[in-house]
């Protein structure tokens, strides 16, 4: 990659297993997001820590987001206003759905309505969980975002066997060569 690339986990923090994590493990100038708890989640604690620890470079950097840091990501867009090259979000979860963690997440509610000030793909899962595929798509067109819908394959995350998830990469490398 030759941009900056800036990762955003979901809840917990996409453990060594999680394609995330196999990315950055292959990537160690890519950088990655820290906050103080990664079980308890305020949306505005990560909104802030996206802001500070985004590298100098945003206008140059791409964020790949997974489940809640997709979130994040929307709301940092709606509050913030900085400009990032792109972001790949993947397996947007619904807070309106009933397997949302509302005891672990809090403040995510509602969502941003409006374009997202930069490009943006969302990839979606038929079978996730978390998020539907209808809400994937309503996402998608709400942010201005493409959507990928990659069949059945859960949410996205280790579970899921997508081992360092070749496909993601090929999308991550069409964002940045676009």
């Amino acid at each position: 990659m030759d941009c900056p690339v800036f990762i955003v986990p979901g809840i917990g923090n996409s453990g060594p297993s999680h394609w995330q994590s196999l990315w950055q493990a292959a990537h160690r100038d890519w950088h990655r997001l820290t906050v103080e708890d990664w079980d308890r989640v305020a949306c505005d604690e990560w909104v802030s820590a996206i802001d500070r620890q985004l590298p100098a470079a945003a206008n140059e950097t791409i964020v790949i987001a997974h489940s809640l840091g997709c979130l994040a990501v929307a709301h940092w867009a709606r509050r913030c206003g900085r400009k990032i090259r792109g972001a790949l979000l993947v397996a947007v979860p619904d807070p309106t759905s009933p397997a949302f963690p509302r005891n672990a997440a809090r403040g995510f509610e509602p969502l941003p309505a409006e374009r997202l000030p930069f490009p943006t793909t969302i990839v979606s899962s038929s079978n996730d969980p978390y998020g539907s595929a209808p809400h994937a798509r309503a996402c998608a067109a709400a942010w201005g975002s493409e959507l990928v819908e990659v069949g059945a394959k859960g949410h996205l995350n280790a579970d899921s066997n997508l081992g360092d998830w070749t496909e993601g990469l090929q999308l991550l490398r069409r964002m940045t060569n676009g």
